[in-house]
């Protein structure tokens, strides 16, 4: 089980509720304003609720809605097979973006550099 699975869980288990800062150190690479706007959206769905308390600093905390709580399980499952698939999965982006990179070659196309995130650099 991934670390993000089992920390969802034992929230849910213990109906924590969590500041921004905290849900940003478990979910690497979000920038805070992506972060802050999923959050809105998520509260909007009804899967989050969001308290803010007029302190200095601003402190706004999220908590798992009992509808959301239905969710772990399938998410769990779902962050499962990801980790289990992972290495299938890498090997048929391998061999696509090799069959892609001939294929262009072939057609006198230039191929751009892939980056260290997969995405093509300009």
């Amino acid at each position: 089980m991934s670390a993000l699975a089992t920390d969802a869980r034992a929230t849910h288990a213990a109906g924590v509720e969590r500041l921004l800062s905290e849900l940003q150190q478990h979910i690497p690479g979000i920038s805070q304003r992506m972060l802050s706007l999923t959050l809105k959206h998520l509260a909007r769905d009804g899967l989050v609720t969001r308290t803010s308390y007029p302190e200095v600093p601003p402190r706004v905390e999220y908590e798992l809605t009992p509808m959301a709580s239905t969710l772990i399980p399938h998410a769990v499952d779902l962050a499962n097979w990801a980790v289990e698939h992972n290495p299938e999965i890498d090997a048929f982006r391998a061999r696509h973006d090799d069959a892609a990179t001939v294929d262009d070659r072939a057609a006198g196309r230039r191929t751009p550099a892939a980056s260290p995130t997969g995405v093509p650099s300009t």
